[in-house]
C-alpha cells in the first residue's frame, strides 16, 4: 500500500538539559525538566513554535477542509442533559447544536422548553465559561451553579433566584470536583474546598487538604464554618449529600482515586456540625444509594467483587447488623438509584449496561428494556417520585432521555434529538479476541453498514483504568470516523471496571502491563483477523488513555501506522508532584515506593523513547490550562519523540490554548481538536474520506 511521501520535518529547538536524579540508587536523566516551567518565557516561546508547525503542516494536507465539514455537519443536533425535579421544576442542560456551551434550561412534563435558566455562552466572549455542575435547591426556587474557566478543574460558586434569574450576593471559589448539598430548608449548603493557591500555583500545585465546609446565604465565604477536615490525611477528599427526606447529610470520603471509600454523616435532627464516621476502614467501595429512615442503602464491593447493595442502619451501625439487599450475581453492579420506593439497578453484561427494578426487599421486578447494546448516561428521580428518568446513549445514538415509571416499567421518550444522520446506516458488532495471556477481552468494532472496502483506516481506541468501564457511548468525533468510511475499534482492556474488582486489579500497579498487552492484542487481532493492515491502523487514548498508547508504542514501534495520544499521562516518575497526580498512586503505585519504581520506569513513556528508533507518525494534544493532568507530561514526551525519531515520520504537538483536560471545552474547540486529529491520522495512514 503507498504511503504519503514525506519530508523530515525541521523542529522547533528543544533545549537539552543536564538535569539528572538519583531515584533509588539509580541516575534517571530528564533532559526536558525545564518544561514543566510551563509560565517561563522559553517555554511559551517553545508553544509558539511548535503550534505554528503543527498548524502549517496540517494546513497543508488536502483532506483537512472536507474532514471539518464533515465533523461540523455531524455535530449540528442537541445535546441534551439529564432532567432534574424538585419542588415542580424540571432543569437539564441543553445545546442547540453547534453553540459554545449548553445552557441551564427549564422544562415542563412534556420535555417543552420553558425558559432559559443560564446562559454561559453570554459570560466570556471566546466561549471558554462553563457550566460546572449544579443542584437545586429543596423547593427548586434556587438553583447553585458552578462555572469553569479556560478548561480549569476550579469551580466558582454562584446562587441563582429560579424565579427572577437573579443571583445573590454569594460567591464561592477554590472548589474542585464538588457539589452542594443544600441544608433542607434552603438557608445554606454543605460543600468542599482547598485553600487558596499561592500565586502562579493554581494550575500547578498538588490539591490536597481538602475541607467540608458550611455556607450559610448572604453571607461571605470567609465565615463559612469547617465541619469536617482531617489534616492526618491530606489525601482525603469529601463528597457530600443530602438525603431525600432531609434528615442526613451523607459524606463519602475518598482516598484521590482510590476504589475504597468511606463514609460520615450529620444527623440534622441532632447537630448540624457532628460528623459520625461510619465506616473508615477504607477496605472496600461503600458508594451510598439512598435511605429510608435511618436505613442508609449502600453500594459495596466488600466481599463481593461485582458489588451488592446494603442496608445499613446508622442507629446500629456494627457490621454484624448490616443486611444484603441486593446479592452479588454475574454481572457487575456498577450503580444504583433509590426512586420511588424501588431500586433501579444497573449492571454490566460484557461491557454494556443491562438495567432491572427491585422492590425495598431486594426481590426483582421486572427489566426495563434498553434501545440497544449501550449506557444509562444517568439516571434521576426521588425516593417519593413516580418516574425515573434515564440517559441512554450507545456508539450510534446520541443521548436521549426516557421517563421510566417505576410502578409499570412503562417507557416514553421525553426528549430525543433530531439528528442529521440515520443510524440505521451504521452497524456495530461486539466480539471478543484473546490477549497474550489467555485473557477474553471484549471488543466493539463500528462502521458503515455498507462496507468501503477491504483494509478499511481503523482507530482502535482505549483507556484500561481506574475501574472506569468502556460501554458503548455516543462520540461525535469517533462516529465522524466511521461516518468518513472508517472502522472505529474499542477494546475494553484490564484496568478498567468492565467485569468488577478482579478485571481493575488484573490492570493496575504491578499487573499494569496487562492492560498494554491487551491493548497490543487487539491491534494485533485486527491485523491478523484481516479487519485491516497494519499501515492502516492507528491507536489512540486520552488521559490514561494517553498513557496507553504511549506505553504502546514505545514497546511496540511498529505497532501500527500512526498514533494519537491526549492530553496523556507521560513522566510515570513525577506525575504524583502536579496538581491531583498524587491521587493516582491508586492505580500507579508510587515512584518513591523502591518495588513500584522500577516497574513505572519501565513502561514510562517520556523515560523509554530510543534514540534512532522509526517511532509512527505521531500528534500528541494537551492544554496549556490542563490543571488535572500537567501539560508539561506532554510538552516533554513530544519533546523527547522529537529527538529520538529517526524516519521522516511526522512527530507532532498541538496545545490548545486557553483549554485544559476537557472540562467546557467549547464547541469550536472541539471541532478544531478533532478535525486536526482525523486530519493527521488520514493522512498518515494514507487514505482519502469517502
Amino acid at each position: 500500500m503507498a504511503q504519503p511521501t514525506r519530508r523530515r520535518l525541521e523542529y522547533p529547538e528543544s533545549r537539552r538539559g543536564a538535569c539528572v536524579e538519583t531515584l533509588h540508587g539509580i541516575e534517571v536523566a530528564d533532559p526536558y525538566r525545564w518544561l514543566e516551567e510551563i509560565d517561563s518565557e522559553e517555554t511559551r516561546a517553545w508553544v509558539a513554535a511548535q503550534n505554528r508547525l503543527t498548524t502549517e503542516f496540517l494546513n497543508d494536507l488536502p483532506n483537512r477542509e472536507a474532514i471539518h465539514r464533515t465533523v461540523s455537519e455531524l455535530w449540528n443536533f442537541e445535546k441534551i442533559g439529564c432532567p432534574h425535579e424538585r419542588g415542580g421544576r424540571i432543569v437539564l442542560t441543553l445545546n442547540d447544536g453547534l453553540s459554545a456551551q449548553p445552557t441551564l434550561r427549564l422544562v415542563d412534563e412534556t420535555g417543552r422548553a420553558s425558559g432559559i435558566l443560564l446562559d454561559p455562552n453570554r459570560l466570556s466572549e471566546d466561549g471558554t465559561t462553563a457550566i460546572s455542575g449544579f443542584r437545586l435547591g429543596p423547593d427548586g426556587d434556587l438553583l447553585a451553579y458552578g462555572l469553569s474557566s479556560a478548561g480549569s478543574d476550579w469551580q466558582t460558586w454562584r446562587i441563582r433566584d429560579v424565579e427572577t434569574g437573579v443571583d445573590l450576593e454569594d460567591l464561592i471559589e477554590w472548589t474542585k470536583f464538588t457539589l452542594p448539598a443544600w441544608a433542607p430548608d434552603g438557608s445554606g449548603f454543605y460543600y468542599s474546598r482547598f485553600d487558596k493557591p499561592a500565586s502562579g500555583e493554581a494550575y500547578k500545585a498538588a490539591n490536597v487538604d481538602q475541607r467540608l465546609v458550611y455556607h450559610t446565604l448572604g453571607t461571605p465565604q470567609e465565615t463559612d464554618r469547617v465541619v469536617y477536615e482531617r489534616p492526618d490525611h491530606p489525601e482525603w477528599r469529601f463528597f457530600a449529600e443530602t438525603t431525600d427526606d432531609g434528615r442526613y447529610v451523607v459524606i463519602t470520603v475518598a482516598r484521590g482515586t482510590h476504589r475504597e471509600t468511606g463514609l460520615c454523616f450529620i444527623d440534622l435532627r441532632r447537630d448540624a456540625d457532628e460528623v459520625v464516621e461510619l465506616t473508615l476502614e477504607f477496605d472496600a467501595s461503600y458508594l451510598f444509594a439512598g435511605s429510608d429512615g435511618s436505613a442508609f442503602y449502600v453500594l459495596t464491593d466488600l466481599d463481593a467483587p461485582r458489588s451488592r447493595l446494603l442496608a445499613i442502619d446508622v442507629t446500629r451501625p456494627a457490621p454484624a447488623d448490616w443486611t444484603e439487599v441486593l446479592p452479588e450475581s454475574d454481572e457487575p453492579l456498577e450503580r444504583v438509584y433509590h426512586i420511588g420506593g424501588r431500586f433501579l439497578a444497573v449492571t454490566l453484561r460484557d461491557a454494556a449496561h443491562r438495567l432491572a427494578v427491585y422492590d425495598s426487599n431486594g426481590a426483582h421486578c421486572f427489566d426495563l428494556p434498553l434501545p440497544g447494546v449501550g449506557t444509562v448516561g444517568e439516571a434521576s428521580g426521588r425516593a417519593g417520585d413516580p418516574h425515573a428518568y434515564v440517559q441512554y446513549t450507545d456508539f450510534t445514538a446520541p443521548e436521549t432521555v426516557y421517563r421510566f415509571d417505576v410502578a409499570t416499567g412503562e417507557r416514553s421518550v421525553f426528549l430525543a434529538p433530531r439528528l442529521p444522520f440515520d443510524p440505521a446506516d451504521y452497524v456495530v458488532e461486539r466480539t471478543f479476541y484473546e490477549s497474550a495471556d489467555g485473557t477474553r477481552v471484549p471488543i466493539f468494532l463500528g462502521r458503515k453498514r455498507v462496507a468501503s472496502g477491504a483494509a478499511p483506516p481503523t482507530f482502535l481506541y482505549g483507556y484500561g483504568g481506574f475501574n472506569i468501564p468502556l460501554t458503548p457511548t455516543f462520540s461525535v468525533a469517533h462516529f465522524a470516523w466511521m461516518a468518513m468510511g472508517g472502522l472505529f475499534v474499542q477494546a475494553c482492556i484490564r484496568g478498567g471496571g468492565e467485569y468488577g474488582v478482579n478485571w481493575h486489579e488484573a490492570g493496575r500497579r504491578q499487573h499494569r502491563q496487562n492492560a498494554f498487552d491487551d491493548f497490543i492484542a487487539a491491534a494485533d487481532w485486527l491485523v491478523n483477523e484481516g479487519h485491516t493492515e497494519r499501515e492502516r491502523l492507528a491507536i489512540g487514548g486520552r488521559s490514561n488513555g494517553g498513557l496507553l498508547v504511549g506505553a504502546c508504542m514505545t514497546q511496540r514501534p511498529d505497532l501500527c501506522g500512526a498514533c494519537l495520544t491526549a492530553v496523556g499521562v507521560h513522566d510515570m516518575l513525577r506525575f504524583h508532584k502536579f496538581t491531583v497526580g498524587w491521587g493516582w498512586t491508586s492505580d500507579f503505585g508510587s515512584p518513591d515506593d523502591a518495588e513500584m519504581f522500577p516497574i513505572l520506569r519501565g513502561y514510562s513513556p517520556y523515560h523509554n523513547l530510543r534514540p534512532g528508533t522509526l517511532y509512527p507518525p505521531t500528534l500528541v494534544t494537551t492544554a496549556d490550562h490542563d490543571d488535572r493532568v500537567f501539560p508539561a507530561h506532554s510538552y516533554k514526551f513530544a519533546a523527547a519523540l522529537q529527538a529520538c525519531q529517526a524516519g521522516d515520520a511526522p512527530t507532532l504537538i498541538r496545545i490548545d490554548e486557553r483549554a485544559g483536560h476537557g472540562l467546557g471545552k467549547p464547541t469550536g474547540k472541539l471541532i478544531a481538536e478533532v478535525t486536526d486529529g482525523w486530519t493527521f491520522l488520514w493522512d498518515a495512514l494514507g487514505t482519502t474520506p469517502s
